[in-house]
């Protein structure tokens, strides 16, 4: 029996934000495992957690239904919810990641704030191939993140991004060695800084409905371009999410959102 969870990250609404599954293990498993777990969820990510012999300390590994992820935000806001809704008392947590990353966690008033690492990005180019399947006809600046490999093409509105309509068999043949592509404009609504969308049919599901691990890279990039430190961003997929971020060094910000815990249960294997 594997303790379970379907966690709403990024979103004060069940059927919002991006579901991830949660997965209590009490022993290592095979990767093999994990995989077909992940699969059989059928998340974009599912997250496997196990606690160290410290109180507060787990190791977390990420897998989609297609391979291991190095570093997923939703699926680790997802996890940090079930930890503290298990034991309340807790205010603090410490992941490590399968490729030895440190995430700090802490409650914060009623959101979670989680320590990510912030990356740089490099001047790229994109594919016309790539841009005609996103239907993008017009682009401000094309950056390449080399950590998550992933490419980051910004463009003039979020409402145009917000009606992208990919041809996601198109954006697969376009390019062969990227993991994802993130569209990112500046926000129209004053609520928000900047927008993106996420898509990765090369390494999991078309669309990630809102995306922590971009932001490690997203989050400096319009920094530069807006010049702050604390911005509010909206993923503008169909089921929408947010968040709050906050650099707090060079090489590190927080994340901060919130997520609801939809279903608890255990798979029978």
């Amino acid at each position: 029996m594997i303790e379970t969870y379907i966690v709403d990250a990024f979103t004060d609404e069940p059927f919002k934000g991006n579901p991830a599954g949660v997965c209590i293990l009490l022993a290592d498993q095979e990767d093999s495992k994990m995989l077909a777990i992940a699969k059989e969820l059928g998340f974009s990510e599912t997250a496997f957690v196990k606690k160290y012999d410290n109180e507060d300390k787990y190791s977390i590994r990420y897998f989609s239904p297609k391979m291991e992820i190095a570093l997923c935000g939703h699926a680790t806001l997802a996890s940090s919810m079930v930890l503290f809704e298990r034991n309340k008392r807790t205010e603090k947590i410490w992941f490590v990641t399968g490729q030895n990353l440190n995430l700090k966690i802490h409650k914060e008033g009623d959101m979670i704030a989680m320590e990510f690492p912030l990356y740089d990005t490099q001047k790229a180019a994109a594919p016309e191939k790539l841009l005609d399947a996103l239907g993008i006809k017009k682009i401000i600046n094309v950056e390449y993140n080399h950590q998550t490999n992933i490419l980051l093409i910004e463009i003039e509105r979020s409402e145009q991004l917000r009606e992208l309509k990919p041809d996601f068999q198109a954006l697969y043949n376009s390019h062969d060695r990227i993991n994802g592509v993130l569209v990112t404009a500046r926000s129209a609504d004053d609520n928000y800084d900047f927008e993106s969308r996420y898509f990765w049919p090369w390494s999991g599901t078309n669309e990630d409905p809102v995306t922590g691990g971009t932001h490690t890279f997203l989050v400096k990039y319009w920094n530069r371009r807006l010049g702050k430190t604390k911005m509010k961003s909206f993923q503008c997929s169909e089921r929408t999410g947010f968040m709050d971020v906050e650099i707090i060094s060079n090489d590190a910000f927080f994340i901060k959102s919130k997520a609801e815990i939809i279903l608890e249960g255990r798979l029978r294997i």
